[in-house]
C-alpha cells in the first residue's frame, strides 16, 4: 500500500470570485476555478462552491441529475431541496445508481403511465443501473445539462464510477454538457492499494484501469477517463468539473463537518467503508462477508469453519491496525432487501474484525489472508463463486492462482505493488488536489 493526513454559516463576499486560482488544464475537461479559500478552517465540497454561486451556471437550463442520498452541503442540505429553491432552474429528470435515491423512502415515487416520477421534485425517475446502464434515448430529449453529485466510496467495486462513465458516453453522443460537483475520496486520497483491472477482467464492479483502493475523487476519474478516451470509443464528453475548496489527499472524509451520508446501504460507517476494500472480495467466494447481521464487510464466516482456528492463524500474520475476535452468528435477511445473504438462517462461526487503527490498517492483506486461510484450512468445504467472480472483483486471476499454490498468505501483497506504483504515477497528470 502507496502512502502520501468546521463550518459555520459564511457568505463569500463577491469580490473573492475574481481572486481565483489557477485552474488545471486539460484538453478534453474544464476544471472551474474557484476561490482561494486558504485563510477559511473549512473544506468546501463542489456543491457548497456551487452553492455560493447561487447555482448560477444552471439559470434557465433544463437539466437532469445524477445523484443519490449522499449529495448534501455542509448543512445537510441535498442537492435536490437546493435546486427545488430555485425558480430559474427545471430539474426535468433524476437519474439514479444502484441502490437508487434516499433508499428507505422508494415508496414516495409515484407512477406516471409506464414512467416514475417524483411527486416532491416533480420530476421524472430513471434508474440507470440493472435493465438500463445508461440513459435512455427518450431522457435525454430536451435536457440542456446534465449534473452529477454523487459520494462515492474510493473502491473500485462501487459501480457508480461505471454509471458515471455511461452518461458521460450518452452525453458525448448528444453533445450535451455534462457538470460534476466533486465530493472527497473518503478514503483519503494518497493512499492506494491492490492490482490494477486486466482488460479482460473488466466489469461494471472493475469498469477503468485503477486499482481496488485508487485514491481519486469522482471529479478526477471523470477527468481521467474523459482525457484518455475511456468513455467508449475514444469519445469525449463537454466535461466541467467544479472541485473542491480547502480539501487535501491527506484527508479522511470526516476531517469535512459534512455529515456522513452512507454511499450505500451496507456501509454505514467510514470503517466500514475502509474495510470494504478488502472484504468485498469475500462476495467471489462462499463465505458470508457479514451481511445479513449488524457487521457487513467487518466480519467473516461460514457454517463449516472454525472461528477459532482462522483467529489463531491470523494472529500470527501479526496483520496491522486490526484484532480478530472469534463469533457465532445466523445471517437473516430483511424483507426489504433485494439480495439473499450467503448462508442465510444457519450458524456461522468466524471472526469479527475491529480497525485499532485506521491508518495502518490494511483492508487487502486482512481480506485475502481470510480468503487464502479458509483455502487452505478448508479445501473441500470453500468454494469460489461458480462465475469466477472472484476474477472481476479482484480484477486479475492473481488471488485465485496464488490461493491454489498454497503460499504463505502474507507473500500476496508485495505482487501487486508494481501495479501500484506505475498507476499511482500515472494518475499525476489527472490530479486536482495536493
Amino acid at each position: 500500500m502507496i502512502r502520501e493526513n468546521h463550518i459555520r454559516p459564511h457568505i463569500i463576499n463577491a469580490f473573492l470570485w475574481f481572486s481565483l486560482l489557477a485552474g488545471q488544464q486539460f484538453n478534453h475537461s474544464i476544471v472551474l476555478p474557484v476561490p482561494d479559500l486558504s485563510f477559511h478552517p473549512s473544506i468546501f465540497y463542489g456543491l457548497d462552491v456551487l452553492e455560493q454561486m447561487d447555482f448560477k451556471p444552471l439559470y434557465g437550463k433544463t437539466i437532469g441529475v445524477f445523484t443519490n442520498q449522499t449529495a448534501v452541503n455542509r448543512k445537510g442540505t441535498h442537492l435536490l431541496d437546493l435546486l427545488k429553491a430555485h425558480p430559474k432552474i427545471d430539474v426535468e429528470i433524476i437519474f439514479l445508481p444502484q441502490y437508487g435515491l434516499f433508499a428507505d423512502k422508494n415508496e414516495r415515487f409515484k407512477m406516471q403511465g409506464d414512467q416514475k416520477y417524483d411527486p416532491i421534485y416533480k420530476a421524472r425517475i430513471v434508474e440507470v443501473f440493472g435493465r438500463n446502464v445508461k440513459p435512455p434515448e427518450w431522457s435525454m430529449r430536451g435536457l440542456d445539462l446534465i449534473l452529477i453529485d454523487i459520494q462515492d466510496t474510493g473502491v473500485r467495486y462501487s459501480t457508480y464510477v461505471a454509471t458515471m462513465t455511461k452518461i458521460l458516453e450518452v452525453a458525448s453522443e448528444w453533445n450535451m454538457p455534462v457538470m460534476l460537483l466533486d465530493r472527497p475520496n473518503p478514503l483519503r486520497g494518497d493512499r492506494l492499494d491492490g492490482p490494477v483491472v486486466r482488460p479482460q477482467f473488466q466489469s461494471f464492479e472493475g469498469y477503468h484501469l485503477v486499482p481496488i483502493r485508487h485514491g481519486m475523487t469522482l471529479g478526477e476519474l471523470a477527468i481521467m477517463a474523459n482525457e484518455m478516451g475511456w468513455i467508449k470509443d475514444l469519445k469525449r464528453a463537454n466535461l466541467t468539473v467544479i472541485p473542491m475548496a480547502n480539501w487535501k489527499r491527506s484527508y479522511w472524509l470526516d476531517k469535512s463537518e459534512h455529515p456522513w451520508i452512507s454511499p450505500q446501504p451496507k456501509i454505514q460507517t467510514i470503517r466500514t467503508n475502509l474495510a470494504y476494500v478488502g472484504f468485498g472480495l469475500i462476495e467471489g467466494t462462499n463465505l458470508n462477508d457479514g451481511r445479513g447481521t449488524d457487521r457487513p464487510y467487518m466480519r467473516a464466516g461460514a457454517p463449516w469453519l472454525s472461528g477459532h482456528h482462522l483467529a489463531e492463524k491470523l494472529i500470527l500474520l501479526n496483520l496491522p491496525g486490526v484484532e480478530f475476535r472469534v463469533v457465532e452468528y445466523v445471517p437473516r435477511k430483511k424483507d426489504e432487501e433485494k439480495t439473499v445473504p450467503m448462508h442465510v438462517n444457519k450458524v456461522c462461526s468466524g471472526v469479527d474484525i475491529f480497525i485499532t487503527d485506521p491508518n495502518r490498517f490494511d483492508p487487502l492483506a486482512t481480506a485475502t489472508a481470510i480468503i487464502i486461510l479458509a483455502n487452505q484450512l478448508y479445501p473441500r468445504e470453500f468454494q469460489w463463486d461458480e462465475l469466477n467472480r472472484i476474477d472481476m472483483l479482484f480484477g486479475h486471476s492473481q488471488l485465485r492462482v496464488f490461493a491454489a499454490q498454497g503460499k504463505p498468505a502474507n507473500y500476496l501483497p508485495p505482487l501487486w505493488l508494481k501495479d501500484v506504483l506505475k498507476f499511482n504515477e500515472f494518475r499525476q497528470k489527472f490530479l486536482l488536489y495536493q
